[in-house]
Formats: structure tokens, C-alpha cells, sequence
């Protein structure tokens, strides 16, 4: 599908280094994306807030991989009021909100709307312990997550609000976007439909731009898993789909993205990029203003700037990673984003990585790709059935046009 707008250029990209050969590529496809996600959010988490020159003052150079809480052992005192171990390898939400999005799949297998959010991931969250590598301890979820995700018990459970509706009011953020790979996933291949599904889960949990991007992250993993894909296919999937500051948003980004080679030059000009359309302002600690508030001028950055790591990096997963991490700010989300994207377009996290991020972790981060492939065939399967059904009632109605 071509952008909307004639005159926005796509980039041409090489495809990136593809997985090995496989009888089984839409598990190796499903794989790569929800690994390396996890793998690009435990890479972030230690850096996250802080600025490209800051990162590179505090280790002496840029992150190649995984390292140590930024305050090193005084991390559960340095901030008290997020007293998470961020680093060695640990995931922090996004990998658990991910997680619990593929456990509503395998109940529902089928198609998720707001009302399934509400049925299971808000009891998810609220009833039953689980490991949370940044407390290392049991918890519930819920005593984890951000409070943009808090929100989804507060609205839903306790305010009873329609689940349509509940994300309405909420501080506009990546809260939704970041765990929204596994909807792109189900929709493999079909970003419209992962644009829309996206769309209607994240009415439970966000609004304006922040719902806008948990749909288009969606349909650029459901554009990357395309056997074919590019970097620059997927954005041009975004283009064509996206609205708004969204897509004003990733438009600029890449634009700029496609003058760089090497993540290195473009950290300061994707920022510049996406500025304009950032509420949240220079200093991500101390928010302007007019942070996180809805309007339809403006985006999250996270999304285009891993969409714009992707076509710096040509899909490759480490170099787009570790742009994205490097690139400071919110970016454990920045790099879950661009490490789902890369891994669908088929190329997966390093084994080393992967391997120390799971121990470090204590998660099996393979289980839950085998558990929503095994689901999206069977989706996909009933969609075909749904398909034909309703093929069949429109020509019984006498509706396809007959050839001459």
C-alpha cells in the first residue's frame, strides 16, 4: 500500500540478515520479534532517561550490550521512587505487559477487542504473582508497572468505566504501543488488520496519539513479518496508515534517518527530527508542561525514532538496538519496538544476548512465542472459515458481478 502523501519518499533499504532456512518460518519469524524485544527492553532499562552524552560519559563509551544499573549497587535507594534493578540483563515492563497480552491470546484464541482486555489482562495484573526480575521477588504485575498502566485497574476495575472508553483521560504515553507486538504478530503480514485490532485493545488503556501509535507499532510488525519486507516497506505500511502528529511524526524521522548509515551520526538528528511533535520536552526527567497531554498535533517518540533506527541500521537487529538504546530517553521502548521489528523482519537477537537476558531474568522467553504461533494459526484458521461463510452468503445474495 503506497503513503498517502505523493511526495514522501521511502528509503531504499537492503533486506536484513535473514534467518537461517526453515520449515517453520512463521515461528521463526514470531520468535525473532518477541525475543528480541525482550532483548531490546533489557538493554534499555539501564540507560533509560538519561541523554546520548550522559550514556556515553557513564560508560565511558557507547552500550554494546548488556550492562549494570546506572547507580550500580545503590539502585534500590538511588531513586526511591522507581527502585527497580534496571540492568544485567533484566526486563522490565514492557517485556511483562507483553507477556501478559500473549496469555489473553491463548485464552481467547481468537481476535482480542476492549472487552478481553478487561476480562483478562486487567485480572492478570491484579490477581496472580509472578516473577518481576526488577524487584526479584514475586509480585503482582501490578505493583510493577507504570502507573499510565495502573490506570487499566483503576478505570476498568474500580471505575467500572465501558472498556471502550477507559483509556480516555489517561496520561497520553507508549504504554499501550510497547506491548503491542503480539497483535502485529497474529496479524502477520496484514497491517491494516493489525492497525485496527491494535486500535480497539488500546481504547481500554490509551488515547489520542498514544492509542494512535500502539496501532500503527502493530502494523509495522504485521508489515515486517511480510516474506518480503524492508525496512522500507514497513514504513511505508506506517505511512499509509498512521494519522495525524503520528505520521507527520514518523515522516520526518525518517526523512533523516535515511541520510545516516551508522546510529553514531544520527542520535542528535533524529531528536532534532522528532521534537516538534514531542510533548514532553528536552529534559525527559522534568516534563514540559504540556507533556503527555492528547492532541492530534503531536506523537509519542518512541515509535518513529525505532522506526527510524530500523532504516539507519538497514533491519539489522544489533545495530538497530543498539542505536536505539544509545539513543537514551525512553529507550527501553525505543529499542522493545525496534527489536520486534527487526526480529520479524528476520533478524533475530544475538544468541548471547538472548541466552543472558533469560538467565538474568529468570523467564522463558521462548515459551510465549511458541504459545502465540501455535495460537495465530489457529486464528488464522477461522478467520479462512469466517471468510468463505460470508463469500458464500454475499454470492447467495447475488452480490459478486458476473464476467462476461
Amino acid at each position: 500500500m503506497a503513503p498517502e502523501n505523493p511526495h514522501t519518499t521511502i528509503p531504499s533499504t537492503p533486506a536484513p540478515s535473514p534467518l537461517a532456512p526453515s520449515d517453520h518460518p512463521l515461528e521463526d519469524r514470531v520468535t525473532a520479534a518477541l525475543v528480541g524485544a525482550a532483548v531490546g527492553d533489557a538493554l534499555g532499562g539501564p540507560v533509560e532517561g538519561y541523554s546520548p552524552d550522559q550514556i556515553l560519559e557513564r560508560h565511558a563509551g557507547r552500550v554494546h550490550g548488556v550492562v549494570g544499573p546506572w547507580n550500580g549497587d545503590a539502585w534500590r535507594t538511588a531513586r526511591p521512587i522507581a527502585p527497580y534493578h534496571k540492568g544485567d540483563g533484566h526486563v522490565t515492563d514492557d517485556t511483562l505487559m507483553t507477556h501478559a497480552l500473549i496469555r489473553v491470546y491463548a485464552k481467547v484464541r481468537d481476535h482480542l477487542d476492549a472487552y478481553a482486555i478487561a476480562d483478562h489482562l486487567v485480572p492478570d495484573l491484579m490477581t496472580t504473582p509472578r516473577w518481576i526480575p526488577e524487584l526479584e521477588a514475586e509480585a503482582l504485575p501490578l505493583h510493577r508497572v507504570f502507573l499510565a498502566e495502573k490506570w487499566l485497574v483503576t478505570r476498568i476495575h474500580y471505575a467500572h468505566a465501558d472498556p471502550r472508553e477507559a483509556g480516555v483521560g489517561n496520561i497520553v504515553n507508549c504504554g499501550a504501543a510497547m506491548y503491542m507486538a503480539p497483535v502485529g504478530l497474529v496479524n502477520a503480514a496484514n497491517p491494516a488488520a493489525a492497525y485496527r485490532e491494535a486500535l480497539e485493545i488500546a481504547g481500554a488503556h490509551q488515547w489520542s496519539y498514544g492509542r494512535e501509535a500502539a496501532a500503527v507499532f502493530a502494523a509495522a510488525v504485521a508489515a515486517a513479518c511480510a516474506p518480503d519486507a524492508t525496512p522500507g516497506t514497513v514504513v511505508a505500511a506506517c505511512l499509509a496508515l498512521a494519522k495525524d502528529g503520528t505520521r507527520a511524526a514518523i515522516e520526518k524521522v525518517c526523512e533523516e534517518a535515511s541520510r545516516h548509515r551508522d546510529f553514531e551520526s544520527a542520535l542528535a538528528p533524529l531528536r532534532a527530527a522528532v521534537a516538534p511533535y514531542d510533548t514532553v520536552g528536552p529534559d525527559y526527567r522534568a516534563p514540559s508542561l504540556g507533556a503527555r497531554r492528547p492532541s492530534r498535533l503531536h506523537a509519542i517518540e518512541e515509535l518513529p525514532v525505532a522506526l527510524g533506527m530500523m532504516l539507519v541500521s538497514g533491519g539489522d537487529f544489533r545495530q538497530a538496538v543498539l542505536g536505539s538504546v544509545n539513543y537514551g530517553r525512553d529507550c527501553d521502548s525505543i529499542a522493545t519496538m525496534a527489536g520486534a521489528i527487526a526480529g520479524a523482519l528476520g533478524s533475530p537477537p544475538p544468541r548471547d544476548w538472548a541466552k543472558t537476558v533469560a538467565e538474568a531474568s529468570r523467564l522463558d522467553l521462548w515459551a510465549p512465542a511458541a504459545e502465540l504461533t501455535a495460537v495465530t494459526r489457529e486464528i488464522h484458521e477461522r478467520d479462512l472459515r469466517r471468510h468463505r461463510a460470508h463469500e458464500a452468503a454475499f454470492a447467495a445474495l447475488g452480490g459478486p458481478r458476473c464476467s462476461d
